[in-house]
């Protein structure tokens, strides 16, 4: 997916979130059927993921304050395949970092997207775009002006004011958050155009690396 150099070692903290289309739960990950076999709720696959580097580095190169977008979508079952894909990288990055962060969220260096990237058939496009990430409390957000606007909140737990967390349940993080999107949780690009305003989401922290 991707012809940038690759990271020998590299290593991220931050967080991430995500918005798909489906309705609330996602099937994808909460069905009697293995992880990601079962068919979203809408028929295909429209998912938006954010990520917020906080501490990160490529071969020495710091990714501190960074950020990415994931755009996937998949015209069945997601453990069927044939997705499609468009990434977009922070324009504040300089060349080493957007390589870096390039070869990490494409897969190309390792790490959790390594194991999607098979499932992948088309590449739409990889991008340089002013990425804004917002987080507070329980509600997280990215967007890129006239393009991507995704916002997320924590679904209503039986505790007030807590979060519902599920374990052991995505390829991306231990636990996630059970979330759903905001209203006007759009992305247009690429010929397509989505809107997952109160559709099924999560949220986690991340630590990633492409260490054995």
């Amino acid at each position: 997916m991707s012809a940038s150099p690759t990271p020998a070692q590299w290593q991220i903290e931050g967080d991430y979130f995500e918005s798909c289309n489906c309705d609330v739960v996602c099937l994808c990950l909460f069905s009697t059927a293995p992880s990601l076999t079962s068919r979203p709720t809408q028929g295909a696959c429209e998912v938006a993921f954010g990520f917020h580097i906080e501490r990160g580095r490529a071969d020495g190169v710091s990714l501190d304050g960074l950020n990415t977008a994931l755009i996937a979508r998949t015209p069945g079952a997601m453990g069927a395949g044939d997705w499609s894909v468009a990434l977009y990288l922070d324009e504040r990055a300089d060349e080493r970092q957007r390589a870096a962060l390039q070869a990490i969220f494409t897969g190309a260096a390792g790490g959790p997207v390594a194991n999607l990237t098979p499932l992948i058939s088309t590449v739409l496009g990889v991008k340089a775009a002013p990425l804004t990430w917002h987080k507070e409390g329980k509600h997280r957000a990215i967007e890129i002006p006239s393009i991507l606007h995704m916002g997320v909140h924590a679904v209503p737990a039986l505790v007030p004011d807590a979060e519902i967390w599920a374990t052991n349940a995505h390829p991306f993080a231990p636990s996630i958050a059970m979330a759903s999107g905001d209203v006007g949780n759009t992305w247009a690009d690429y010929g397509m155009r989505w809107d997952n305003s109160g559709k099924n989401a999560h949220y986690a922290p991340i630590n990633w690396s492409n260490a054995a």
